[in-house]
């Protein structure tokens, strides 16, 4: 069982927000033969006399910040700027540090290859290079992985890699000889480790985690759910709620994945633009989604109080075409023909998202029995919360105690978030700034609606990957 903790809350604002979002862990290695990855927050921004005064106090909490002489299968974790948070591992014999972001988000170890010449990022980290434990295999396997900020290609090696005091041996992973851009140059760390299933792996290499771990044992006291599609740790999640009101957009169930490679929360647009507007935050005002209401609110309105099904109303008002189960964009008919459709299409193309988080907003106003006029004001309002093209949403820091806290429920349980825990904040006084934790991420059926609990969730609750029995559990973090 692989146990993923998180004992501070995680934040990520850097001005490398855009290029790295990506998460690492400390781990060890115990006794009984659980394999743990415990995520910590461990500062080390600070002089040497600082440095040196902070240790003193983490060790009376038995806390390693790295460079001490403490328990050898503790590997502390390291943070930078709040953005990036990195652990140390080895591979071959003599053994050659690498450090790595521990990531449940992908499947692959991959590491900075000695053979790398053209890419400036290779002249800035920890090189690999044949061990006396490495394994040569003649099968040509080349790799290449591609993340939101950048891409690294290389091809396939097998060593003995050590995290903490695990050892596996013969271990395949990727020694990268090409990183191009920007995104690795100014990283704090040389390579990455993930931590999800096979089936999400490049070249269906097995996971370290995978070749170390021993899946005879396993417990805790979580709140477990079942691992509903492998790959990454998806599982079905319930009802969002804010300030204890549902939103009912997942009130028959949604799709959520549990990753320490994303910094924020990262949800459907049509709930994100709510919590949006509930925490005061601004974004960039969607002309589009004032459009659709402006000149179908009222209509959408009348058709939920006659009860006609919420997933057709789009395709009934035109907006959109349903499938027999759902809105499906309009956009299909111009491929289908181009010639005859481009122009209407387009326009009905870009109407169908927003009537569809129309139709979400307005029954969350229904269920809370408000008046028409009301409504009709309430999603005006709501338009200008949508989220920033880049997901960036400022709030106004003076305001957190008055922020209601944001709920999701898993396996039945209410898993809270307060505004503290949901908010970045950058700063000190006046010149503090505060973010939104919460990010617009859409994913169209079959696969989404799904919700991406990433460090903003992770950072205040303890969660557990559970491979024997394929299930993720969840607790509050201490």
């Amino acid at each position: 069982m692989v146990k993923m903790g998180v004992d501070l809350r995680t934040v990520v604002i850097s001005i490398f927000v855009s290029l790295l979002l990506f998460v690492s862990a400390s781990s060890e290695s115990n006794d009984d033969g659980t394999f743990r990855v415990g995520l910590k927050k461990l500062a080390t921004r600070f002089g040497s006399s600082q440095e040196e005064a902070l240790r003193s106090s983490f060790r009376s909490y038995n806390i390693n910040l790295g460079g001490d002489s403490g328990d050898a299968d503790i590997v502390a974790l390291k943070n930078y700027l709040d953005a990036q948070y990195y652990g140390e591992i080895a591979i071959g014999t003599p053994p050659q540090k690498f450090t790595v972001i521990f990531d449940t988000g992908s499947s692959n170890l991959w590491v900075p290859s000695g053979k790398c010449f053209l890419s400036i990022s290779c002249f800035f980290h920890a090189k690999y290079k044949s061990s006396r434990s490495s394994t040569y295999k003649k099968d040509g396997k080349r790799a290449a992985i591609h993340y939101g900020s950048g891409s690294i290609s290389g091809f396939f090696s097998y060593d003995a890699v050590t995290v903490g005091d695990l050892v596996v041996k013969d271990q395949e992973f990727i020694e990268a000889t090409s990183e191009p851009g920007i995104t690795f140059v100014v990283a704090k760390f040389d390579g990455l480790l993930g931590l999800g299933f096979q089936e999400i792996s490049v070249g269906n290499a097995t996971s370290v985690w995978f070749g170390g771990v021993d899946p005879n044992h396993f417990r805790g006291e979580h709140t477990y759910v079942p691992v509903t599609q492998r790959g990454y740790w998806q599982f079905d999640m319930g009802e969002v709620l804010i300030d204890g009101e549902s939103t009912g957009y997942c009130g028959s169930g949604c799709s959520a994945i549990a990753d320490s490679g994303t910094s924020l929360l990262a949800g459907p647009t049509a709930v994100i633009a709510m919590i949006n507007k509930a925490i005061g935050a601004s974004g960039v005002v969607s002309q589009q989604c004032k459009t659709v209401v402006d000149q179908y609110g009222q209509i959408i309105l009348d058709l939920l109080l006659a009860e006609t099904q919420p997933k057709k109303i789009c395709s009934q008002i035109g907006l959109c075409d349903f499938d027999g189960t759902e809105g499906v964009s309009m956009g299909i008919e111009s491929v289908v023909d181009k010639e005859n459709m481009k122009s209407s299409s387009s326009l009905r193309d870009a109407g169908c998202l927003p009537c569809e988080m129309a139709v979400v907003w307005i029954q969350s106003q229904l269920r809370q029995n408000m008046t028409q006029e009301r409504i009709v004001n309430y999603v005006n309002e709501i338009c200008e919360r949508m989220p920033n093209p880049n997901g960036e949403s400022a709030v106004d820091c003076s305001k957190l105690s008055t922020m209601p806290t944001v709920s999701f429920t898993i396996g039945g349980k209410v898993f809270d978030l307060a505004p503290e825990e949901y908010i970045l904040k950058i700063g000190e006084g006046p010149v503090a700034q505060c973010i939104s934790g919460f990010t617009a991420f859409d994913i169209p059926p079959p696969r989404g609606p799904l919700w991406i609990l990433g460090d903003v969730f992770m950072g205040k609750y303890h969660t557990v990957f559970d491979f024997g029995n394929e299930r993720v559990g969840f607790a509050e973090a201490v």
